[in-house]
């Protein structure tokens, strides 16, 4: 499905989390924040510093520990007014999305997209 950007969006984040699958994390707190933004978790793993993961990668192991149940990135898209996306997985408020220009994978905030009919 087809998105485009209805406002500007800039990531906080120039080193992202990313790991495989299998890998152990260490969750941290809870999102607390934007309306409809709730089941991302503040997590840590071996290498990296601290990112955003969605509850739905994180496999619970115990208090504070659990492990990754699929290869993930928090690589955010920095993007602008105009541009059109490919959506490819809505996740707590956010989408996966393939920059149509190029390629680039990345996630951004639904409310900043339009969906293309």
């Amino acid at each position: 499905m087809n998105y485009v950007v209805i406002e500007r969006h800039r990531s906080e984040y120039p080193k992202p989390i990313s790991f495989a699958q299998g890998v152990r994390l260490q969750i941290g707190q809870r999102y607390e924040g934007d309306k409809g933004w709730e089941d991302w978790y503040l997590c840590h793993c071996a290498g990296q510093e601290a990112g955003w993961v969605p509850a739905q990668v994180i496999e619970r192991l115990g208090v504070g520990e659990g492990r990754a149940l699929e290869p993930y990135s928090a690589h955010e898209l920095d993007v602008d007014p105009g541009q059109v996306m490919v959506g490819l997985r809505p996740l707590n408020g956010w989408l996966w999305c393939r920059r149509q220009r190029n390629g680039e994978l990345g996630w951004l905030p639904m409310h900043k997209l339009r969906r293309l009919d």
